[in-house]
């Protein structure tokens, strides 16, 4: 069942004045038609129904918050049968003086005074109405949490989607305009372009990621992008080898979900590193599914002391986040592991 996000479920007077009216004429033509006198029906619930609501606010508003909200559970059950129990007396008085002497027409027998039978029966009809009330109010207070974790998970994933944009570091910027200046005086034909492909890529982070889903297509040229600009900042030292195969055209994809692996592995499997550094990335389109796979080597001082383990990163946990947040459990499959000292992710996606 789907709840609208947006939607805030309050009750205003209004409300209640519809909901008391309408159960007010539902008893009396009940009773009215039930004694087959509607002047006595209308009088008794005229007696009953400030009873009824007063219980019921007074459970809702006061008991509940009091006592079951902090678990104080044996005093609230002796507080509501008390108050139950109270009312029922007011009720009896009512009734006997300003009514009928016979409170209970429609028991057992005429009852003029207060019995046991008559009690049990008038307190079982109060708590009846009281928890009938009380479970729309807990059913609309369900809603509205409902509503309120919902946007609450909607700002949470939007913050982490700024954040992992910032996952892209800015010393990679700072490194790659460093680049182009030493292009750029030695009057080097490869400028323009790679000022190009940093202006795309910056438009795409800035632009171009603030919706839920983007196209595949635009997700695949900022990460060709990316690795161009990396390939100039490394030299011949890095060696990346990608392959796309399948239909890529009319797929879409949470922004930066990509990137952000990416990313990460030029991070801890490039720059930590030295020597030639071999990254592999495949990423194939098998019907409505994408087949991504990336592995680099682990870092070195890592080898010498500890397995490599970068599954806690921050990055790396951020994109778990969003795709709990963004797909369902039956759209996504991630595995992260290290294999022959070489860092491996693999993430199968809905992109349709």
């Amino acid at each position: 069942m789907k709840f609208n996000s947006s939607q805030n479920y309050k009750l205003s007077i209004l409300h209640h004045i519809i909901f008391w009216s309408i159960y007010f004429l539902f008893n009396v033509f009940k009773w009215g038609s039930y004694f087959g006198d509607y002047a006595y029906s209308l009088k008794t619930n005229l007696f009953g129904f400030p009873i009824h609501m007063a219980l019921c606010y007074f459970n809702i508003y006061f008991l509940m918050p009091h006592f079951v909200f902090k678990k104080r559970y044996v005093s609230y059950i002796i507080v509501i049968l008390t108050a139950i129990f109270v009312m029922v007396i007011i009720k009896f008085n009512l009734t006997y003086y300003l009514v009928s002497t016979n409170v209970w027409p429609e028991g057992p027998e005429p009852t003029t005074k207060l019995t046991l039978n008559y009690t049990i029966d008038m307190m079982i009809g109060e708590l009846y109405v009281v928890t009938f009330a009380t479970a729309i109010k807990v059913t609309l207070d369900f809603l509205n949490e409902h509503r309120r974790v919902a946007n609450l998970e909607k700002a949470q994933l939007e913050t982490e989607l700024l954040f992992l944009k910032t996952q892209i570091s800015p010393h990679f910027f700072f490194n790659t305009l460093n680049n182009i200046y030493s292009l750029a005086v030695e009057n080097s034909k490869k400028t323009p372009k790679i000022i190009l492909k940093l202006s795309e890529l910056m438009r795409y982070l800035l632009y171009d990621t603030k919706g839920k889903r983007q196209s595949l297509q635009k997700e695949i040229l900022c990460i060709q992008n990316y690795i161009d600009l990396e390939r100039i900042r490394h030299n011949d030292q890095l060696e990346v080898d990608m392959s796309i195969s399948g239909d890529i055209e009319n797929k879409k994809i949470a922004p930066i979900i990509l990137l952000t692996f990416i990313e990460n592995a030029f991070k801890h499997g490039a720059k930590k590193n030295i020597g030639n550094v071999k990254i592999n990335i495949d990423l194939t389109i098998k019907k409505d599914f994408l087949y991504f796979t990336i592995s680099n080597p682990m870092p070195l001082k890592t080898l010498h002391k500890e397995r490599f383990n970068r599954s806690s990163g921050i990055g790396l946990e951020n994109v778990k986040k969003r795709l709990a947040l963004g797909y369902n459990k039956n759209d996504y499959k991630l595995i992260i592991n290290n294999k022959n000292d070489l860092f491996v992710v693999n993430l199968k996606i809905k992109v349709s």
